[in-house]
């Protein structure tokens, strides 16, 4: 499908909206994990156009922070330092690098069978529920870790509850391009909030600079850090190559075969890797923009270069970063509720969608081992080799597929006709 083209002034302007779309979930991932959110507004549109530079820009998506990587960033931050966990974040997006020339050599149904359905859903179900006690103590007004109380647990319900319901109202009641946005909605309803109860400390914004350098981690490569990270790459892999089809079907092409999934897969390595270098989180295809897209109908992939574009440029405001960083912690905790529940639900559905039959001993093997090693935080190892929880249990599913016997089991299985 050719792309009619609209004036310039037209595809900025849809460009913002775009980035507008992903803004919540861009920025919400580094506040998570400690990161700066200013560097990750950098990494997601510099991500965005390596992508579109590997893709020759033909696939209308854009990347930014990858949500499955908060456990382990979080996890691996606080044992080897956040350079140690940019190193494991460039690592990461080689883990891409290379599924994409697997693909390139032996074809799009490598990946199938390397990750199938019953390895990849309890990976991404796990990645869900072991992050929600992270959640449920933010909006209780807690430190991530449950280690200290930052606000009134009142206080803290009084907003996080408000946040949670507004971003569920924007989600399932908002129409036209109102519904894509209920993180945003979320966070505006949470900090309005906050100021009412007089919790968010604006000292940082009044100190900050209206043009500043992005805070730029530079990384340090470690070991242990890089075995927390590369096996949780796996999931979001498998979520890249859903967001290829998604767009494609929303557009009408066929992204898999041109430009080709090495192609797409590549891109998306090469922006991670990028991240890392910078001290940005690990970028992923994201789904509101694709729903964007679909809603507006405007398929022109240079709509991500200016959504890129101003993701760089607002990277550099200072005052708007140290807004970012006011936002207290029960607005993101109540939201949270929400977003790490959603990702289990997509492994969820993942293994409904493939028709998983999990009264076959193997498959629920798998499933059972991987549940209990992820959300439980497993650690086997020793010293610097140490794997856990998300990495490890990630691990532990591909090996016992290719070690398990009857290793068709998972497919799509034909019903019987007369069913």
């Amino acid at each position: 499908m050719s792309h009619p083209e609209e004036p310039v002034g037209r595809q900025v302007l849809a460009g913002a909206q775009m980035l507008f779309v992903a803004f919540g979930a861009l920025v919400l991932m580094p506040l998570i994990t400690g990161m700066d959110p200013n560097v990750a507004l950098f990494t997601a549109g510099l991500g965005t156009l390596l992508f579109q530079l590997v893709t020759k820009r033909q696939v209308p998506v854009f990347l930014a922070s990858s949500f499955a990587f908060i456990a382990p960033i979080i996890a691996a931050k606080g044992e080897f330092g956040l350079p140690a966990v940019m190193g494991g974040v460039m690592a990461a997006g080689l883990v891409y690098i290379v599924l994409g020339f697997a693909v390139r050599l032996k074809g799009p149904g490598f990946i199938d069978r390397l990750l199938p359905p019953v390895v990849i859903a309890p990976v991404i179900i796990s990645i869900g529920l072991a992050l929600s006690p992270v959640a449920v103590n933010m909006a209780m007004g807690k430190a991530g870790d449950g280690s200290a109380q930052l606000i009134p647990y009142h206080t803290a319900m009084l907003i996080s509850m408000p946040a949670l319901v507004t971003t569920l109202l924007v989600a399932v009641l908002g129409k036209g391009l109102f519904r894509l946005v209920p993180i945003l909605a979320g966070v505006a309803v949470g900090y309005g909030l906050s100021l009412i109860f007089g919790v968010v400390d604006t000292s940082g914004i009044a100190a900050a600079p209206w043009l500043a350098m992005p805070n730029f981690i530079a990384p340090e490569f470690n070991i242990g850090a890089i075995l927390f990270m590369v096996p949780v790459a796996l999931a979001p892999a498998i979520e890249h190559i859903g967001g290829v089809v998604a767009i494609g079907s929303v557009t009408g092409n066929n992204y898999v075969k041109k430009p080709g999934l090495h192609r797409t897969l590549l891109g998306d390595g090469v922006a991670t890797s990028a991240a890392g270098l910078f001290g940005g989180p690990p970028n992923t295809t994201y789904a509101e923009v694709t729903g964007a897209v679909m809603l507006t109908k405007n398929y022109n992939p240079k709509i991500m270069t200016w959504a890129a574009i101003f993701a760089i440029a607002l990277a550099f405001i200072g005052k708007f970063g140290a807004g970012l960083l006011s936002i207290p912690v029960p607005v993101m905790g109540g939201i949270l509720c929400l977003l790490f529940g959603s990702i289990a639900v997509v492994g969820l559905s993942a293994l409904i969608r493939h028709q998983v039959d999990l009264s076959e001993a193997r498959n629920l093997i798998i499933v059972s081992v991987t549940l209990v090693f992820g959300i439980g935080g497993m650690a086997i190892g020793y010293g610097e080799f140490t794997l856990s929880g998300i990495s490890l249990c990630a691990i532990i599913a591909l090996l016992l597929n290719l070690v398990l016997p009857g290793g068709e089991g998972w497919r799509n299985k034909q019903l019987n006709e007369e069913v």
